[in-house]
Order: C-alpha cells, then sequence, then structure tokens
C-alpha cells in the first residue's frame, strides 16, 4: 500500500490536463467533479485505456488539496491499514485481488463509507464479471460504473506527438509510423517505450530516427 503523497508526486504526466479523453470525455468530468459526498466509482476497460492514468489525476488533485489517499493494488500485499485522516481511498486493478487483498478492501470499503470517504477502483472488467467474493464485487458496483475506452489510432498518435513535445522530443512520421504499426495500440506501455526511447538516444547522443529504434529494440532482446 501505497500513502500518498509518496509515488505520484513527481509524476506531472498523470493529470487530468494531460489526459486524451477520446471518448472518455464523460469518466473524465465525472472524476474532476468527484467530492466527498460523492458515491463510489468504478472504472473499467482494457489494460492501456488509461484508467490508473484517471485514478492518479484524482489522488494528484486530492494530494494537492493537502488530502492523504490511500492508494492499493494487487502489487500491495495485505492487511490493508484504515486511516481515518485520509481524504480517499484508491483500488486499482481490482480484478487481481487475491483473497486477503478482497478482505482488505471489503474492511476499508465498509470503513470510508461509514466515515464519507469517497472511494475511487478501478479493472479490468465491470464489477458484475470480477472474479472476486461477492460482498466486494457488490460494493463495487454500487456507485457509478464508468468504461473506459482505449483511444483510437488518431488519439494515441496525439498522445505520443504531445508527450514528446512536453519532453522536447523530435518524432517524426516514421518513427511514429514504425510505434502504431508495431505495437499494440497501448498508451501505458507506448509512453513507457517513448522513455525508453528518450533515455536512449541521450545516452547515444543521437536524433530519434527508425535506425536507432530498431538498435534499442533488438539490444533489448539481446
Amino acid at each position: 500500500m501505497k500513502q500518498i503523497p509518496l509515488a505520484l508526486a513527481p509524476d506531472t504526466a498523470r493529470s487530468f490536463e494531460t489526459f486524451v479523453a477520446g471518448a472518455n470525455a464523460m469518466a473524465l468530468e465525472h472524476l474532476r467533479a468527484l467530492h466527498a459526498s460523492s458515491a463510489p466509482v468504478y472504472l473499467w476497460g482494457p489494460s492501456g485505456s488509461g484508467k490508473t492514468h484517471l485514478l492518479q489525476a484524482l489522488a494528484q488533485r486530492v494530494q494537492q488539496q493537502g488530502g492523504l489517499v490511500g492508494w492499493f493494488s494487487a502489487t500491495d500485499p495485505a492487511p490493508w491499514a484504515i486511516d481515518e485522516a485520509r481524504a480517499l481511498i484508491v483500488f486499482d486493478g481490482c480484478d487481481a485481488f487475491d483473497a486477503d487483498q478482497q478482505q482488505a478492501a471489503f474492511a476499508l470499503f465498509v470503513d470510508a463509507t461509514a466515515r464519507g470517504i469517497p472511494i475511487a477502483s478501478a479493472g479490468r472488467l465491470p464489477p458484475v464479471d470480477l472474479p472476486l467474493r461477492d460482498d466486494l464485487r457488490t460494493r463495487l458496483g454500487w456507485g457509478h460504473v464508468l468504461a473506459i475506452q482505449p483511444l483510437s489510432e488518431a488519439e494515441t498518435r496525439a498522445a505520443l506527438r504531445r508527450e514528446a513535445d512536453r519532453r522536447g522530443l523530435f518524432l517524426s512520421d516514421d518513427v511514429m509510423d514504425y510505434l502504431l504499426t508495431r505495437f499494440a495500440r497501448d498508451l501505458k506501455h507506448l509512453m513507457a517505450l517513448l522513455d525508453r526511447l528518450d533515455d536512449y538516444a541521450l545516452v547515444a547522443k543521437r536524433a530519434i530516427t527508425v535506425p536507432l529504434l530498431k538498435q534499442m529494440l533488438a539490444e533489448g532482446e539481446a
């Protein structure tokens, strides 16, 4: 479990302002308007569709307002402590919670709702299909359930271009086409690939080109 602020503070890219909404404008506006008396919200969609970005943007906003966020995911071993000082509870990757994490999440959910602490959660499946214990699955589906749609190719291209511009990088059309035709249109992994490419080009002291990208990938497979 991560108490926020910790991991999210340096990641200025994960904000509401940098989220490319595409077909998810309603979900974006709903989270922007979330407040202490709001019903729980659950986001679902495939990996890379932007669920964690939205949760981190929400956590960042609460943190900037001086609130403490409890962030819980499948990588955080249970038990998870209850803390009445929190201003937001986040459950990410709910579909991967093991039995102990499900028990911990249920206890936190009950405590948070009793105290009026807002809850935001996400998983790859809608609540009704989550492989979780019935009481937790039911509670995750109590409030607003929002489907998060993956970006189109044009939207993904725009998101990569904007992130490259933020970093001061030039991505030619050839590099962009290579990325989008040879890798899944999963923005999370494409951004991670861009991060690797940025570091690799800096060390090599070369401009980002398709040959440089191919060289980086070949070295990674060696």
